[in-house]
C-alpha cells in the first residue's frame, strides 16, 4: 500500500533573477498595462503597505527579505520531501500557453515522459540573468516516470477522470516554467534533486489561457483584445481529481511526495485592484481556513470567486488538497509570506496522514 505526503510551494518566476531584476512584473503593469488608471502610476497613491514595501529605493531592500523568505521556505519543504524519500514526485502545476495552446487544452494533462532536458535560463531563445550565476544553456536533466503515469492515468480513466495524457511536449521542450522552476527552487543550494518527476498539468488560466497567452497583459491581434476563453475546471472538480489519485496511489507498492506549486493571488489577474497588487484579504482567508483542515471552505469556493481574487493558479493546490482530505491528512509547518510589490503571495506547507 502506498504511502502519500503532500507538500505546498510556489514556482516564483523572478526568485530565479538576482534582486535587481526582481521588479520587472510591476515595472510591466506600470508602464505598458493600458488598463492602469493614470493616478496608480504614483506610488503615493497606492495602500500604505505597498508603499512602504517599494520604499525609496523600488523594492530593492524588501526583495532581500522576500527571497529569505522564500529560501527559507524551499529549504523546509525540501527537508521533509527527502526525508520522506519518494519513490517518484508529482508536481500539480499550471501550464501558461507553454503546451496547452491553440490546437488543445484539456483540463489536466499527465506528462508520462521518459525524461526531461530543460534550458529554463535560455527562454524563447533569450538569455537571461539567473541568481546562481549558471550559464544561460545551462541544461538541467530530470527523469520521468512512465510507467507510474500510465498506473495514474489508467486509474483515473478507470474511475471516471477523463484523464489526459502524453508521451512526448507538443509546443515546450522540456518542461513548462511551473515544473522546472519548482525543481530549481527545491535545489536552491544545488544539492540535487533526483527523484523521478511526474508532471500533472492543470489549465488554471483557464478564461485567460489564450486571451492572454498565459501572461501579464492581455494578447492583441490587430491592436484588439481577444474575447475570454472558457473556464479552467472549478476548484471542486480539482479537488474530486485529486481524491481519486489519492485512492489510485493508495492500491500502488509507492512512496509519493504531491506537490503543489503555485503562488496565491497574482496582481496582473486581480482586476478589482487594477491588476497592480494581490488580493491579500482573499488569501488570508483560505490560508487561515487551511490551518484549521478546513477543506470544504476550498471545494465550496467558485470559479469566479477564484478569478475575482485572481488565484486562479490556486487549483493546483485544490488537486493536492483533494488528495489530502481523501487521506486525512492535515497541514503542518504552514508559512504566509505576504507581499504587494512581488506580483503574489506565497504560501509553505506540508502535509501529513
Amino acid at each position: 500500500m502506498a504511502e502519500i505526503i503532500g507538500v505546498g510551494c510556489t514556482h516564483y518566476p523572478p526568485l530565479i533573477t538576482p534582486d535587481e531584476d526582481r521588479g520587472f512584473p510591476i515595472n510591466v503593469t506600470l508602464n505598458r498595462d493600458e488598463r492602469l488608471p493614470e493616478e496608480l502610476k504614483n506610488p503615493l497613491n497606492w495602500p500604505e503597505p505597498m508603499r512602504a514595501e517599494y520604499g525609496d529605493d523600488q523594492g530593492m531592500a524588501s526583495a532581500a527579505v522576500h527571497r529569505t523568505r522564500l529560501v527559507e521556505g524551499f529549504r523546509r519543504v525540501r527537508k521533509e520531501i527527502l526525508d520522506f524519500n519518494p519513490d517518484f514526485v508529482v508536481v500539480f502545476g499550471d501550464d501558461q500557453y507553454e503546451n496547452f495552446r491553440e490546437d488543445i487544452i484539456p483540463p489536466f494533462c499527465i506528462l508520462a515522459y521518459e525524461g526531461f532536458q530543460c534550458t529554463p535560463f535560455m527562454r524563447h531563445g533569450t538569455p537571461r540573468r539567473n541568481v546562481w550565476e549558471e550559464p544561460a544553456d545551462k541544461v538541467f536533466s530530470y527523469k520521468g516516470h512512465p510507467e507510474a503515469a500510465r498506473l495514474l492515468a489508467g486509474g483515473l480513466l478507470d474511475s471516471g477522470v477523463d484523464m489526459a495524457y502524453a508521451y512526448r511536449p507538443l509546443h515546450e521542450p522540456g518542461l513548462a516554467h511551473a515544473f522546472i522552476n519548482t525543481l530549481l527552487y527545491l535545489d536552491y543550494d544545488r544539492e540535487g534533486f533526483d527523484f523521478p518527476v511526474l508532471p500533472f498539468a492543470v489549465n488554471c488560466y483557464g478564461r485567460a489561457v489564450i486571451s492572454n497567452r498565459g501572461g501579464i497583459l492581455p494578447h492583441k491581434v490587430d491592436g484588439q483584445a481577444l474575447e475570454p476563453d472558457p473556464p479552467g475546471p472549478s476548484p471542486k472538480r480539482c479537488m474530486e481529481v485529486g481524491a481519486a489519485l489519492a485512492r489510485v496511489l493508495q492500491d500502488s507498492p509507492y512512496r509519493v511526495a504531491l506537490v503543489a506549486s503555485s503562488s496565491w493571488s497574482h496582481a496582473f489577474l486581480t482586476a478589482k485592484n487594477n491588476y497592480l497588487w494581490p488580493d491579500v484579504p482573499a488569501d488570508r482567508a483560505l490560508y487561515e481556513e487551511l490551518k484549521q483542515g478546513n477543506f470544504e471552505a476550498w471545494r465550496t469556493r467558485t470559479t469566479a470567486d477564484m478569478e475575482a481574487s485572481g488565484q486562479h493558479e490556486l487549483l493546483n493546490w485544490a488537486c493536492m488538497l483533494g488528495a489530502m482530505c481523501e487521506l486525512g491528512a492535515k497541514p503542518t509547518g504552514m508559512d504566509f509570506v505576504e507581499t504587494r510589490v512581488f506580483t503574489s503571495n506565497k504560501v509553505f506547507a506540508t502535509f501529513k496522514a
